[in-house]
């Protein structure tokens, strides 16, 4: 499985974290693609020119079980994944990170890893 990582660095605890989800046997790749848009140029074209820019060959991105980590801004997320799901013809599944309660400096957790294409499958029933 390949995670493409739209936002910070993983720490080593958060690679456990994504292991115990995805299964202690889980093998996977962690891709950090560094993801910084300007605010005065059109949204859409940058997403496309990151994607573009993945070292990965497209038969790979199609071929390739995926896993993101989505930027936090909700406009770029939402174009990327749509996207992708242009590109790779699903939704790919992602991670919910959450605050670590309490802690100093703040840190984060891997909440869980969210099945974005079983949500639509399941909403289209309820057409």
């Amino acid at each position: 499985m390949l995670l493409l990582n739209f936002s910070h660095p993983f720490t080593e605890a958060q690679r456990e974290q994504v292991r115990a989800l995805l299964g202690e046997s889980a093998l996977f790749e962690i891709l950090h693609i560094p993801t910084h848009f300007s605010a005065q140029q059109p949204y859409l074209p940058q997403v496309q020119t990151l994607l573009a820019s993945l070292p990965i060959p497209a038969e790979a991105l199609q071929t390739t079980p995926l896993l993101l980590n989505l930027p936090s801004f909700n406009v770029i997320a939402a174009l990327l994944l749509a996207e992708l799901h242009g590109r790779i013809g699903y939704f790919p599944p992602v991670l919910r990170l959450r605050p670590v309660e309490g802690s100093l400096p703040p840190r984060y957790e891997v909440a869980e890893i969210l099945n974005l294409q079983a949500v639509r499958d399941t909403a289209r029933a309820k057409r």
